[in-house]
């Protein structure tokens, strides 16, 4: 019990000592986790934990989603929310047909938008100019 406390806590640390793309980061890669969880239980007929991480992947989707600017973020927001709504209607397409290949479809897309995301925070930050 002590272990899972000390766990959380590392996990609450780290997420409040990340910068917001870190954060972006560490969203993708707990989707790419859950859908990974989702597939497996898919194969397996394990509805529960299909459901269970369908249903986080579309959390995770949502506050993507939520988190753009429409207005500022140009035409690359407007992308972005299209391809997350693509991935949250191919979600609950694996969900109702129990076919694992929309997740198979949505894996490509959520790995090359993590290491997008993961080059742009690791990227060096332009101080002020003399």
């Amino acid at each position: 019990m002590q272990s899972a406390l000390a766990v959380d806590r590392y996990r609450q640390t780290h997420v409040r000592s990340s910068t917001p793309l870190e954060l972006v980061v560490m969203l993708y890669d707990g989707a790419l986790q859950r859908l990974a969880i989702a597939r497996d239980a898919l194969v397996r007929r394990d509805i529960p934990t299909r459901r269970d991480a369908i249903s986080r992947t579309l959390g995770i989707l949502d506050e993507l989603q939520g988190s753009l600017d429409l207005e500022r973020g140009g035409q690359i927001a407007l992308e972005l929310d299209r391809l997350y709504t693509w991935m949250s209607t191919r979600l609950m397409d694996a969900s109702m047909t129990q076919d694992p290949a929309p997740l198979d479809e949505v894996r490509p897309v959520l790995e090359g938008l993590r290491e997008a995301w993961q080059t742009i925070a690791a990227a060096p930050v332009a101080g002020p100019r003399p």
